[in-house]
């Protein structure tokens, strides 16, 4: 059993601001004993699309250099929910989580698969595509703790990638996001529920929170940080605003009892 924390945060354009602000968090859940610590989507930028491509970095960059450094400082597992990191072509990134040893080591690397493209309304409309390169592989991180399996916001939506995540030995799913303020009132705790649920797993979703810079007044996050069971009950959830923690106690054994009691892996044709 460990204790573990989702940290929320409303990041911006000033990537050093946005550092310090989740360092302080890192250090406040370590304080608290939490040996897992896992940080949102776009935890180091989150401006304009054309901005993060221009400032994209590879995996050996100043954000992971930094993550490494705060995994390796407070000795936690230390998920960076993701970065802007460098793609194959100029015109793109990727939307990239990277999950950090307590020693600093970089231990898993997942690029968001499903990108966040929609036309619900003038308050949720982007082409993520755009400026986005998909990944193509589910990853999952064996550790001393637990076994995680690694995701990004709107991949939440997809269920069969949760349960191919469980199929692979996943007790755990990340789910670091920015979810935007119109979709997560109505779907934001229901999907991280239903995910933890179907998959009898825990979630642990790290989320932004607010709004998002002087150019982006109609970009704005939903927040609600949250840690949920294999059987979907709530464990923690951040209050809003701007810096804060949802902080649970995780026994993998759990995910174990619940898988026995409702085996519903055994209908799987996979």
């Amino acid at each position: 059993m460990f204790l573990a924390a989702a940290i929320q945060v409303s990041s911006g354009t000033d990537v050093g601001r946005n550092l310090a602000d989740i360092e302080a968090l890192v250090a406040r859940a370590a304080g608290y004993g939490a040996k897992f610590v896992a940080a949102p989507e776009n935890a180091n930028f989150l401006g304009p699309a054309d901005d993060k491509v221009r400032l994209a970095e590879p995996l050996d960059g100043p954000t992971c250099a930094a993550f490494a450094i705060m995994a390796r400082r407070h000795g936690v597992h230390l998920l960076l929910g993701s970065f802007n990191e460098r793609g194959t072509t100029p015109e793109r990134c990727r939307n990239t989580s990277v999950l950090f040893g307590p020693d600093g080591s970089r231990l898993a690397v997942y690029r968001k698969i499903h990108l966040f493209d929609v036309d619900h309304s003038d308050a949720v409309r982007a082409m993520e595509s755009r400026t986005i390169e998909p990944g193509d592989e589910y990853v999952v991180a064996e550790t001393p703790l637990a076994r995680f399996g690694l995701s990004v916001c709107y991949d939440l939506r997809f269920g069969d990638q949760y349960r191919a995540l469980a199929r692979q030995g996943a007790e755990i799913l990340c789910v670091p996001a920015a979810f935007t303020m119109r979709t997560g009132r109505d779907h934001w705790a229901e999907l991280l529920r239903a995910r933890a649920i179907e998959c009898q797993a825990f979630v642990i979703a790290p989320a932004q929170y607010g709004r998002h810079g002087a150019e982006s007044e109609l970009r704005e996050s939903y927040g609600r940080a949250m840690i949920v069971d294999p059987w979907g009950v709530v464990l923690a959830t951040a209050p809003d605003g701007p810096a804060g923690l949802a902080l649970a106690e995780i026994d993998p054994d759990r995910v174990a009892e619940v898988r026995r009691a409702i085996p519903v892996s055994r209908y799987d044709p996979r």
